[in-house]
């Protein structure tokens, strides 16, 4: 049985170096379930597969900061080498140069999940259409109905400490179960 890993697990390796999040070669090997070397040597054998928007090298400077900053980066600091940087775009193309069962597990979650996330977008914008429709239909004059196109919105939008409340409390003054304002 193939070990799972878990999102919130390969969060915990995305660091930010110059302004970009990216994730190291032996973070990234681990993930694919090869040595970081053999990461490395397929990138170079692939070296055209990888602009410098793929990946790049940290500095002595950038090492140094990710060691103090990551705990589990702490081995690092006995390595003689740089490490790598991949950005997403780079862990991707990583996962199609490596022949790994983990490597083409998560090339193929990859494809899948950007399938996924543009279905998603393109019934997001279908839905925001419908509530600018039901909007024009209601107009000012409902209000509850306005509130609940409203609460819909809200819920549309990027997690925010505004979008975790906005729904149980508009319900509520709704309902008239809220607390009055």
């Amino acid at each position: 049985m193939e070990e799972q890993v878990s999102v919130d697990s390969v969060k915990l390796r995305i660091v930010e170096v110059r302004g970009v999040k990216v994730i190291l070669d032996s973070d990234l090997a681990g993930l694919y379930g090869v040595e970081t070397q053999a990461l490395n040597q397929a990138v170079r054998r692939n070296a055209d597969r990888f602009p410098s928007d793929f990946l790049f090298r940290l500095t002595e400077e950038e090492k140094a900061k990710v060691i103090t900053d990551c705990d589990h980066l702490a081995n690092l600091r006995f390595s003689p080498h740089l490490p790598v940087a991949f950005t997403e775009y780079g862990a991707l193309m990583a996962a199609s140069v490596l022949h790994s069962r983990q490597a083409i597990a998560m090339s193929v979650f990859a494809a899948r999940a950007f399938v996924r996330l543009r279905s998603i977008y393109a019934s997001h914008i279908e839905l925001t259409r419908r509530l600018d429709e039901l909007d024009i239909k209601v107009g000012a004059n409902d209000g509850p109905t306005r509130s609940i196109v409203e609460v819909i919105r809200q819920l549309m939008l990027p997690d925010s400490p505004r979008r975790a409340l906005v729904g149980l409390n508009t319900l509520e003054r709704w309902s008239g179960r809220g607390r009055s304002e």
